[in-house]
């Protein structure tokens, strides 16, 4: 399949040019744009109680007032209010709430600090669309209004809250992304350069991945309005860096392979298509083996995660497209002229690094399998420290934006849960009026929970059917601490409901302990779904049912030694309060998945030397010999380009680039080059049960020879 796939678009590369232009061009001329929230309860299916909470409350209470921003004012000296002080802040609130500005319904002045040294101007906006861009519009009004009113004041003014944050996102986001771009960009062009010291060669596949990468984004977009998902900023810095990271790893298996054959003496349009022909199965499976890592996601109940399962699938699907379609036309046109000026394409090296390697785990398989699974334990110890956050917002912007300093301020300023407080919906169950009798005894119950800091009834409904207590936790919304409390309130709540009532929950404190239950069964899900199916693809390309299991058992140990390490890296060395909640999910998926690719290009290298007649302990040696520079470059570029995510200055992206440029390093140097090559060569024949896959084979005549002696390839075969 995959040699006449080469021969066609060799025999006709102008035409296959031709067609992925005007795909590109069409596909993105009428693809709608892309939406993006950051709301985090838009994150969540109905059924989880904060949402139930939350559509009560809107029913309920449609003019109920939620506040969406939040300026909050200081003198300049940071001294008490004074009277004039406090004058200054009315005219303020009155005069911003005259504006009228879109999505603004009220503006109202709220309680000073008990300290003095602080007050605050409510705002609210529309709920229907909150976490989106026109709040975020919104916002940046707001803040500029608010700060021009306050000039000529002894007043200072920060604007923060949910639609503040959203804005502070949004610009975090677009910098953020600028720099992982370039970051990409002159990472690989750098790589290549010093690999193939040909400039033609080193820019091509930024080009070519650049059209791959405006498809796959209009793709996605047509994808998330059909399906209507959820989209998230972030999900555009990871697909920069899926799309140039995982299209280069595709560019460099075929470029290797291509090499080769010229080495070999092909006619340069024949050593391209036996290229494909050879190389194709690899790279096929191993996107193959991405791709339904990616699709798990779809299991995953969080929508931001659900949205980037199929988004990054496409992505990766679209790119093992372009790896055997686009780039083939592309160098064939070209020929070899792409190693220009380079000579060194023309004679085989000698990688005597990678043969001390080889020849060192054939001498001694038991100890590079002790040592490297050694190393790999140690570093998994960490994950017993692992703690998870799930503030999102303050996750993917820095400390010092404006909104994430006001939530410092208030949290000392008030009680740290008053910017976020945590709504109790008493609601009768048979339609009748509440009986208010109850209510103070059920609000000295709420508010005697422990990490409560007040609670009191706030409002009823018109009908008298529903009644709003309003708790404000001791805790930042989204700490361990509040989540704790907040599933005290929950039981308190429901378990203290006066007979025929029943209490639902609300506030960001009860969506972040929605979003932990929804990550824990994310675990027991997506992980194992995702491992078995990637099982599925090893067990059909290996003909194996025992390969598959130490293979994946070996990336799930690189996946623990990955956690542990960043656990060591950002809570214990940095001191952040824990690692961002999704972390664990999306760096599983990476590394397993990508990890995996890896392997199976080793293991199909040594699968290759077996059938050459070798022993297991001799084809592990020379699958690490010749298999081994290619996993090296193209790991090394994988992780730097991952690693870039870290230039985008917020915990979220940082904690994400690390995360999985090291896992992938783990993959590559530790895994695929040590730890699986050794494994092999230890189980031996019985690795392959009960195919025959490494037995000795007469290779059937090669139309794409042209004479000449064998001929090993950094790409994982004998030509």
């Amino acid at each position: 399949m995959f040699r006449r796939m080469g021969d066609t678009v060799v025999r006709h590369p102008v035409w296959t040019i031709l067609a992925w232009l005007i795909a590109a061009v069409a596909i993105a001329a009428t693809a709608p744009s892309l939406p993006s929230s950051s709301d985090e309860s838009s994150f969540l299916p109905k059924s989880y109680e904060s949402i139930k909470a939350a559509d009560l409350q809107e029913k309920a209470f449609p003019s109920a007032f939620t506040p969406s921003a939040i300026a909050l004012f200081q003198r300049d000296d940071g001294g008490k209010l004074t009277a004039a002080d406090k004058r200054d802040v009315t005219r303020i609130t009155q005069e911003l709430g005259a504006k009228k500005i879109d999505q603004v319904q009220k503006v109202v002045e709220g309680q000073p600090s008990e300290d003095g040294r602080y007050t605050m101007t409510l705002v609210q906006m529309d709920s229907k669309n909150a976490g989106q861009p026109k709040q975020a519009d919104a916002a940046k009004i707001l803040r500029d209004d608010v700060k021009a009113l306050a000039q000529g004041t002894d007043l200072q003014v920060k604007l923060g809250g949910s639609a503040a944050q959203a804005l502070d996102q949004q610009d975090s986001s677009k910098r953020g992304e600028a720099l992982i771009g370039i970051g990409t960009f002159v990472i690989i062009l750098v790589t290549l350069l010093i690999i193939f010291r040909a400039p033609i060669l080193a820019f091509l596949p930024l080009v070519l991945i650049g059209i791959v990468a405006v498809i796959a984004n209009s793709l996605i977009a047509y994808a998330t309005k059909l399906f209507d998902l959820q989209a998230n900023s972030s999900i555009s810095s990871i697909l920069i860096v899926v799309l140039f990271g995982v299209g280069t790893d595709y560019f460099l298996f075929l470029m290797f392979r291509y090499r080769e054959r010229l080495r070999a003496g092909d006619e340069p349009k024949q050593a391209m298509v036996n290229a494909v022909a050879r190389v194709g199965e690899a790279i096929a499976s191993a996107a193959g083996a991405v791709i339904i890592a990616f699709l798990a996601l779809v299991l995953s109940t969080l929508g931001f995660l659900k949205q980037m399962g199929p988004a990054l699938a496409i992505a990766v699907t679209v790119t093992l497209i372009a790896g055997l379609t686009l780039i083939p036309a592309v160098v064939s046109l070209i020929g070899p002229r792409i190693f220009w000026p380079s000579k060194s394409w023309q004679h085989e090296p000698s990688d005597a690094r990678f043969a001390a390697l080889g020849r060192a785990v054939q001498r001694r398989p038991a100890l590079t399998a002790a040592v490297s699974g050694i190393v790999l334990l140690v570093l998994s110890l960490g994950t017993l420290g692992y703690k998870a956050t799930f503030d999102l917002a303050s996750g993917s912007m820095p400390k010092t934006k404006e909104s994430m300093v006001v939530q410092d301020e208030m949290g000392k300023a008030y009680s740290a849960g008053a910017a976020a407080p945590t709504d109790v919906y008493l609601s009768s169950t048979d339609g009748r009026p509440l009986d208010r009798s109850a209510f103070a005894s059920y609000a000295e119950k709420l508010g005697a929970v422990d990490g409560v800091a007040s609670a009191k009834m706030t409002q009823t409904n018109k009908e008298g059917t529903t009644a709003d207590f309003t708790v404000t936790l001791k805790y930042e919304a989204s700490t361990d601490k509040a989540l704790d409390a907040v599933g005290k309130v929950r039981s308190v709540a429901h378990d203290q409901a006066p007979e025929g009532t029943k209490a639902l929950v609300g506030g960001m404190s009860s969506i972040y302990k929605d979003i932990q239950s929804a990550v824990n069964h994310d675990y027991r899900t997506v992980f194992p779904v995702a491992a078995a199916l990637i099982m599925v693809i090893l067990g059909l390309l290996l003909r194996s049912v025992v390969a598959p299991w130490y293979l994946i058992a070996s990336v799930g140990l690189g996946f623990g030694a990955t956690l542990g390490a960043t656990v060591w890296i950002f809570q214990d060395m940095q001191g952040h309060s824990g690692l961002m909640f999704m972390l664990p999910v999306i760096m599983y998926l990476f590394v397993v998945a990508i990890g995996t690719d890896y392997n199976i290009l080793m293991i199909a290298r040594l699968r290759e030397e077996a059938r050459e007649g070798r022993s297991p302990r001799e084809a592990a040696g020379m699958a690490l010999r010749h298999a081994g520079p290619t996993v090296a470059a193209a790991g090394f570029i994988l992780a730097a380009t991952f690693a870039t995510m870290m230039l985008a200055g917020n915990s979220l992206l940082t904690e994400m680039g690390f995360a999985v440029s090291f896992g992938i390093a783990i993959a590559a140097f530790v895994m695929a080059m040590f730890f699986t090559p050794s494994l092999t060569a230890l189980i031996g024949h019985a690795a392959w049960w009960p195919g025959h896959a490494d037995r000795a084979v007469t290779p059937p005549p090669d139309p794409g020879r042209t004479g000449g002696t064998p001929v090993r390839d950094t790409a994982g075969r004998r030509e």
